[in-house]
């Protein structure tokens, strides 16, 4: 008899953010997937259908098949570094002294804006830039840094520069709740400092990280601001096909210069949607395993 009253109470609670819930996400999500099926140059101006021309356009498309590509390299080969230095430095920061100031050192670039931090490291490798200023004087030609064979490496760099503090942070947090005498015991029975990583501090942080990995999953691939000042900051006009992702080609896909093709930028979105999703389910899956705990 009292279910029914309880759910009669929780709905006049829930139904606000609902209702707006719908308005504001899920409504954009479903015109947006109408307008990948038309093409639309904007308030104004005319419909006209298209069904999946648009999305056939985007598989024909060199630029946006580069794009794709390139977000995919960024998610995959950005996170397996972003990763691979956050786990370095569990191991590390847990056994040496002043570790907190060093923790907010490794933080501060997450604080920086990312398109200070494009606009800065631009400035820096550009052809006249103080990287090829040092490598002159030890004698070195000069790099062409932010050339198009060599940007797209060098934004992936400026990339996990900037993000990895954030998970440093995120999984740190999680190491300094495990008690010291679990580590104590592992010393005196022998473990090195990565067994002690691998059987202790992974293990017990292992939730937190697949939190982290599905942030970095969503974060990775709608990557647009540091694109943009990396590749405007240091050199003049728009980023070459070789380091747009897929949000970068998207925008220029509305603002081309000439008539807006949001059919074709609504379709991007679909797929980047579409393709986060997947990858998402795909993370928690991977990331899957019994939890933990001390007893």
């Amino acid at each position: 008899m009292l279910r029914p009253a309880r759910e009669r109470a929780f709905w006049p609670f829930l139904l606000p953010a609902l209702i707006a819930y719908t308005a504001l996400f899920v409504a954009p999500s479903v015109f947006g997937f109408w307008v990948s099926l038309n093409a639309w140059a904007g308030p104004g101006a005319e419909m006209t259908w298209r069904g999946l021309d648009n999305y056939l356009a985007l598989l024909r498309n060199e630029a946006f098949r580069q794009s794709f590509a390139n977000t995919f390299v960024m998610a995959f080969a950005g996170g397996a570094l972003v990763f691979g230095f956050t786990f370095l430095s569990m191991v590390v920061l847990r056994h040496i002294k002043g570790r907190a100031f060093i923790r907010s050192v490794v933080f501060l670039p997450v604080i920086i804006s990312v398109i200070a931090v494009g606009a800065a490291i631009g400035f820096l490798l550009n052809p006249d830039g103080a990287v090829n200023t040092v490598l002159g004087w030890l004698g070195i030609d000069p790099q062409p840094w932010l050339g198009p064979d060599m940007v797209f490496r060098c934004i992936i760099g400026g990339l996990v520069w900037s993000s990895t503090g954030f998970y440093v942070a995120l999984m740190m947090s999680a190491a300094d709740s495990i008690p010291a005498h679990v580590y104590e015991d592992a010393v005196i029975a022998g473990a090195t400092k990565w067994e002690q990583f691998r059987h202790i501090t992974l293990p017990l942080t292992w939730d937190v990280f697949a939190v982290a990995a599905v942030l970095w999953v969503v974060n990775s691939l709608k990557i647009f601001e540091i694109v943009l000042a990396f590749t405007t900051g240091g050199t003049p006009g728009s980023p070459p096909v070789q380091a747009r992702t897929v949000a970068v080609q998207q925008y220029y896909a509305i603002n081309p210069g000439g008539a807006p093709e949001l059919g074709k930028a609504a379709a991007m979105g679909i797929v980047v949607l579409v393709v986060t999703a997947v990858l998402i389910a795909l993370t928690r899956r991977i990331t899957r395993r019994e939890r933990v705990e001390l007893s």
